[in-house]
Order: structure tokens, then C-alpha cells, then sequence
């Protein structure tokens, strides 16, 4: 018998890695409004995986395992439901009630060379202009990404009951609609490409700084990410500058995650990072992603927080560092995508670049404070504040009230340490 802990974190890796090429093959068979069906079969193989390995061991490919698997379940399933369930559209429904086409018809319809394809598909079908940007990326994070509820609840800083009921809302959309799985004309995809990419743009987030994990890096979240963006660049309809830019600082970002953590798991900031452990050949590979972002008219906003990681990546020191210049970024990110969080990220490049005064003078302006009330990092940026301001009382109240709000191991710890720095002075 195989250990069960390993072969547990295995699935959990595969099912994160895999479980959205499944779905968007399933779904093109199944069709959209029969998308839960195909979560199901998923849901079934991974499930099929855990117990079988536990008692057999991992198999020479896990990866192709499921895929043959799932497929097996698929095709089950249909056989036993086709009378009762519209699969795909209607001609590929009539093929699949047949007895004597059924097992043809799916075996070319689950051809493995379709798999990128699919998951370009699925993406723009989870992103239909019907559905609101919101739901469209709460649906791609749960279908694409294998985010949990509970995940995506933390990612839009709200309830696991509200994310339930979005998700519940989006499939009847698709139930009642049979929307099909294409990529879309090129007048259609820059219209779709926001949510695509705002949703890769959190499950990178979440790999680059959990919110509630022991580990503040997961390296499978930041990978899954970057494979997604990949497969908008490398297809000619989808390589649009705003995916080059949200590649270029994805790559910016992960040149630094060996440096971010002490062997002991401890944080390391940023003003004390070893720069030689960066990433060089990521912050290459990032540059040419930027390069080639400039080629449109128009500035997104990863444009802009690419060239804030861009300046972070190539300064020789925290020090030297070009905070005016940054602040300048942020200014203009604050003009094109307003949001509490960018604003509380400005107060930090304003506490750098002109000191603590003018910083609470940015904490203060944000025009919607009331969303960072249970924003860890608002109290955690506050209690620097009152830190470079000597007051040593506010800054303790602030960092125990970060510390009360954080999920994350690592940040707990660092905040604990905070404290403490406090006490002794």
C-alpha cells in the first residue's frame, strides 16, 4: 500500500493541474448546459484516483490515467442517460443515441489534439457577454483553475454562500441556453479577454501570496496560471498586448518567489531579499513579454503593474530603487482600474517615496475604505505607518488587528515578530 499523504497531495496537485482540461473536453461532448455533468465525471475520476493509488501505487502516467478514466466514466454515462439527456448539440446528440455510432462518435469528439483548443473555448464560453464579469470569472476559477468555493470566496473578499449562489446562477444560464464552445470571432474576443485574463491575474495572486495556506507561496497555483496565459499567446487570434503584459509580470513576480521565503518558511521582505537569487532568465523571459506588449495603442493596467514589477526586478537595491516613479505608475493605475486595493497598494509606494505623513494621507483619501475593513494588509501598512511615526502604541493595536485578520502562517508569524520589535522598544 502507497503512502496515503503522498498519493493525497498528488491528486490534489493533478486535480488543480488537470481537472480544468477535463471539464472543457467533457463540456464540448457534454454541452455547456450540461456542464455540471461534466464536473461530476471529474469529480468521480479524481475520486477514482485517491482510492485506487492508495491500494495500487501511482501508475507510470497519472496524467493520462485520469484522462482515459474520465473518458471511460463519460461514455458510461451517456450510454446509460442518452435517452434522458441532450448531449452536445442536436446532430452530435443523434450519433451519440445510437448504439451503433456512440462509441465512434466520442472517441473522435474526446481527441486529445483538442484539448488546447478546448480549454481556449471553455474559457470564452465562461466569459458570454450575457454573464456578468464577476460570475464570468468566479465560473472560470471553479471550472478552469479547480478553485475551490472557499478560494474564490477569499479572491473577491466575500462569502462562500455568495459565491454558491453566483456559481449556481451562471449554470442555469448555460442550462437554459446551450451555449456552444468556440473561440470567438476577432470582434468578439478583446470584449471577452477582461475576464479571462482578470482570472488567471487571481489564481496567480493567490499562488504568489495565499491567502490561507501554511505555505505563502503555492509554486501549482503560479504554474497553472502561467500554462493558461501561454495558451492565449501562442494562438494567434488570443495574443493580444494585454496577455503579454499579464505574462511579462507574472514572469517579473515569480523571478522573485525563492527569495521571498527563509528555509526556516519564514517571510522575507523585500527591502532584505538576496537579489542574486532572483530569477534572471524569468526577468529575461518577462522583458520580452513586455516588449512585445507595446505593440497596441492602448495601456491596461497590467501594463502598468508590469512596469512597477519591472522596476522592482532590475533596481541593485531597495535603496536605489525608483519610488517616484512607481508612485507615478500607481497614479495612473489608480486613473484606469480604480480599486481599494490598488489605492492601499499606492499608500505603500507613497510611504517609500515621500514618508509616513503623506502615506496616511493616501490611507485616508481611499474612496472606499469601508471594502478593507477585513483586509489584513490595510492594518498591517497602518501599523508601519504609526511605527515610522514613533507611535509605538497605534502601530502594536494595528499589527495585533492584522494578525487577528490573516489566514496565512507565514504573515502571522511576521506580524508576531512585529509585535515583538514593538514590545522591546
Amino acid at each position: 500500500m502507497s503512502d496515503p499523504l503522498q498519493i493525497e497531495s498528488t491528486v490534489n496537485h493533478l486535480f488543480r493541474h488537470q481537472s480544468g482540461k477535463m471539464v472543457a473536453v467533457l463540456t464540448r461532448i457534454f454541452g455547456t448546459h450540461n456542464l455540471e455533468l461534466a464536473e461530476d465525471v471529474v469529480q468521480e475520476t479524481l475520486i477514482s484516483a485517491l482510492e485506487q493509488w492508495k491500494i495500487k501505487g501511482l501508475p507510470q502516467n497519472p496524467e493520462s490515467w485520469l484522462f482515459i478514466v474520465a473518458k471511460n466514466k463519460a461514455l458510461n454515462l451517456i450510454k446509460k442517460q442518452r435517452n434522458q439527456v441532450l448531449f452536445g448539440d442536436d446532430e452530435t446528440n443523434l450519433l451519440l443515441n445510437s448504439g451503433y455510432t456512440v462509441e465512434t462518435t466520442f472517441n473522435q469528439l474526446a481527441n486529445d489534439e483538442l484539448i488546447k483548443d478546448d480549454q481556449l473555448r471553455m474559457m470564452f464560453a465562461c466569459c458570454h457577454p450575457q454573464i456578468s464579469e464577476e460570475n464570468q470569472i468566479t465560473l472560470i476559477l471553479k471550472t478552469l483553475c479547480g478553485f475551490s468555493t472557499a478560494e474564490i470566496a477569499k479572491a473577491f473578499l466575500t462569502s462562500e454562500d455568495t459565491i454558491s449562489k453566483r456559481l449556481y446562477r451562471t449554470k442555469e444560464f448555460y442550462r437554459e441556453n446551450k451555449i456552444q464552445l468556440v473561440i470567438p470571432n476577432v470582434e468578439e474576443i478583446s470584449s471577452r479577454t477582461g475576464a479571462v485574463l482578470n482570472a488567471i491575474y487571481l489564481l496567480f495572486n493567490e499562488g504568489y501570496n495565499s491567502t490561507h495556506s501554511e505555505d505563502l507561496i503555492r509554486k501549482d497555483l503560479l504554474e497553472e496560471a502561467v500554462i493558461i496565459c501561454k495558451l492565449l499567446t501562442e494562438n494567434s487570434h488570443t495574443q493580444l498586448p494585454e496577455v503579454n503584459a499579464l505574462m511579462a509580470l507574472m514572469c517579473f513576480h515569480a523571478s522573485r518567489s525563492d527569495s521571498r521565503l527563509s528555509r526556516e518558511g519564514e517571510i522575507i521582505l523585500l527591502s532584505e531579499q538576496d537579489r542574486t537569487k532572483w530569477n534572471q532568465a524569468l526577468i529575461e523571459e518577462g522583458s520580452n513579454y513586455f516588449n512585445l506588449a507595446a505593440s497596441g495603442e492602448a495601456i491596461s493596467s497590467y501594463h502598468l503593474e508590469a512596469a512597477i514589477a519591472f522596476e522592482h526586478c532590475t533596481a541593485s537595491s531597495f535603496e536605489t530603487t525608483n519610488w517616484k516613479l512607481i508612485l507615478n505608475y500607481y497614479n495612473l493605475l489608480c486613473e484606469i482600474a480604480p480599486s481599494p486595493i490598488t489605492e492601499l497598494n499606492k499608500a505603500v509606494a507613497t510611504l517609500q517615496a515621500h514618508g509616513p505623513e503623506k502615506a496616511l494621507q493616501e490611507l485616508n483619501s481611499i474612496k472606499e475604505k469601508n471594502k478593507l475593513a477585513s483586509y489584513y494588509l490595510y492594518y498591517s501598512l497602518l501599523g508601519e505607518i504609526c511605527s515610522k511615526q514613533n507611535k509605538l502604541k497605534e502601530a502594536k493595536e494595528h499589527f495585533e488587528k492584522a494578525l487577528a485578520l490573516t489566514r496565512s502562517e507565514p504573515e502571522k508569524r511576521m506580524l508576531l515578530n512585529k509585535i515583538k520589535d514593538l514590545d522591546r522598544k
